[in-house]
């Protein structure tokens, strides 16, 4: 009986030696591997294609050049514009900060009545088509929209007001941005919130320090790479989206002065050099926000639990975090109430709200082989891209965080330069590189709508399982590896559950906006069998009579699909899931 004890403390001893070096050698492989792949990857699919692009920007067809640049600065219209996009980016990232705090502090602390469901549909509008949202906002607030008619009936005004006049449109394109990409920040800081030690709190409250005290110098700081996780991928959305600002007709912004000059039949060498600035600015902006982190650590021994330091709330209180609710609820659905609207509307003309209400539409949609065709080609390629994002982000992650190689500095600025790259300039690329090859989008696009898709999803990934990362101590893989498990045990077993909430968000954002992804699609998918939903919902659109009614319904079957799945992937993974939502 004396000598099992023995014998188990010494064999796994005995071993250390010969598994340190094996440890050695699979983080070696893990990390140069990993290194290989992504660089390659990125190197083929996104720096050769927008090599090609963006030589048209320094060379004259003689000689090298800057005079593209000296006339870009030189043009007062590109400098507005350049300001205008700086000043959307930061006026959305400001504003969905100030939407998506007190959302993540209440759902994080705090436990009332009906929460799940409240705090699942905080994130509807991250699965809505920002374009199909503009549709529906620009309806409403039209000239003689449902807006203005309420209030032109109710005698509050005696004639319309232009809401959208070229002085509105800078806030109508913040306001749209923001009802679409608060969900972003409000999951990178609900995670990070709910990963901080709830001891340290306790130990903070029994020494009597109040609560404000303690967020600001406590939990804010260890929240902090979850907030900036959010925050960088909020301003460079904001700076490089297109469909928002095109279909309200904000035209002096960075994005559709690229797209005016690559669709022009000239191809203006102009466009290609602000496509090269676009890059230098976000990479800029994010090294920066880097910069702010360096040096801090944020890992902790211990993580939030689901119903760690977790608060019930009174009647008065319950009543209150209802009214907050709700009214952001409301404000950002309001673009989808509109569609969904429009969806069901017949006989709508001079009238706030139609006459008459039809399902004629959605029948429409599953009766016609295009908007079928687009439902499943959306969700094969969006589960694909999905699949390759986690798989490689949440790699390329570990080894940033981990630093199983040198220079990973520079590993993790390559991986988020697909942020800094309108997608209509790089499937324009991919079209001039690809043309005439096996992966001619002509031919067969759906290679390049995956590779596309996780492309420029795959920073997503890497920034949502970085910050869990950072919060998980690197100490409890080394008691792991001390005690002889080998290096994916220790992978599988203590470090996937502890970032699982951030792996889940990362995969619902990769999803989610490959499911709706705009540039990519419209640009590579050239033939009707192989449109995604964005682009069969495009194509309804501009077609006479309605057109326009049956591509709002697409637009709501397709937020729909994407709120089942979020559903369902609550359910699969029950309590695990609470992390991600705190519901």
């Amino acid at each position: 009986m004396t000598t099992k004890p023995a014998e188990s403390v010494y064999l796994p001893n005995h071993s250390l030696e010969g598994t340190s070096s094996t440890q050695r050698r699979l983080s070696n492989i893990m990390g140069y591997g990993s290194v290989v792949i992504t660089i390659a990857m990125i190197g083929v699919f996104l720096l050769w294609p927008m090599s090609k692009v963006m030589v048209k920007a320094f060379y004259n067809g003689e000689s090298l050049t800057l005079d593209y640049f000296y006339l870009l600065f030189d043009n007062h219209l590109m400098v507005e514009a350049i300001t205008n996009s700086l000043w959307v980016a930061l006026a959305t990232t400001i504003v969905c900060t100030i939407v998506a705090l007190p959302l993540s502090v209440i759902g994080s602390k705090l436990e009332f009545f009906g929460k799940s469901f409240l705090m699942g549909l905080l994130l509807v509008p991250m699965v809505m088509p920002p374009f199909v949202g503009a549709i529906g906002f620009q309806r409403f607030f039209a000239r003689y929209g449902t807006i203005n008619l309420f209030l032109m009936n109710g005698k509050i005004i005696d004639s319309p007001i232009d809401w959208l006049a070229d002085g509105n449109k800078f806030w109508a394109v913040v306001i749209l941005g923001v009802m679409h990409l608060y969900p972003i920040m409000y999951l990178n800081l609900a995670a990070a919130l709910a990963n901080v030690d709830p001891s340290l709190e306790e130990m903070a409250t029994t020494l009597g320090v109040k609560k404000w005290r303690q967020f600001k110098d406590i939990v804010w700081p260890l929240a902090r790479p979850g907030y900036f996780a959010g925050a960088i991928i909020v301003f460079i959305w904001a700076l490089t989206d297109l469909g928002t600002p095109l279909l309200i007709g904000y035209n002096d912004v960075i994005p559709v002065r690229i797209f005016n000059m690559v669709s022009d039949i000239n191809e203006n060498p102009m466009g290609f050099a602000l496509v090269f600035l676009v890059i230098m600015l976000t990479v800029g902006f994010f090294l920066l926000s880097k910069s702010t982190l360096n040096g801090k650590k944020y890992d902790m021994m211990a993580r939030g639990h689901v119903t760690s330091s977790v608060r019930k709330t009174g009647l008065f209180g319950t009543l209150v975090i209802y009214a907050v609710l709700l009214s952001v609820i409301a404000f950002a659905l309001f673009p989808h109430i509109s569609v969904l609207i429009t969806s069901l509307s017949h006989k709508w003309f001079m009238t706030p709200l139609p006459l008459e209400y039809t399902t004629e539409h959605y029948m429409k949609v599953f009766s016609q082989d295009l908007p079928v065709h687009g439902i499943q080609n959306s969700l094969f390629l969006a589960s694909m891209s999905t699949l390759t994002d986690v798989i490689l982000g949440c790699l390329v992650a570990y080894v940033i965080v981990r630093k199983l190689i040198p220079f990973t500095n520079v590993l993790d600025s390559i991986v988020m330069i697909p942020l800094a790259l309108p997608g209509i300039v790089l499937a324009f690329g991919y079209v001039i590189t690809f043309s005439g090859t096996f992966l001619d989008p002509l031919n067969n696009p759906v290679p390049l709508l995956v590779i596309a898709y996780a492309i420029r999803r795959l920073p997503y990934m890497v920034r949502s399982a970085s910050a869990g990362l950072q919060q998980t101590s690197v100490s409890l893989e080394e008691a792991s590896a001390t005690f002889g498990a080998s290096h994916f045990y220790t992978l599988r077993k203590i470090t996937m559950p502890l970032v699982l909430a951030n792996v889940i968000a990362g995969g619902l954002l990769c999803f989610a906006y490959a499911m709706l992804d705009v540039s990519d699609s419209m640009i590579l998918a050239m033939k009707d069998r192989f449109y995604p939903i964005t682009k069969v919902i495009y194509s309804l659109y501009l077609e006479q009579g309605s057109g326009e009614l049956v591509a709002s319904a697409l637009g709501m079957i397709s937020m729909a699909i994407l709120t089942i799945c979020i559903m369902g992937a609550s359910l699969i993974l029950g309590k695990k899931m609470g992390e991600l939502f705190k519901s």
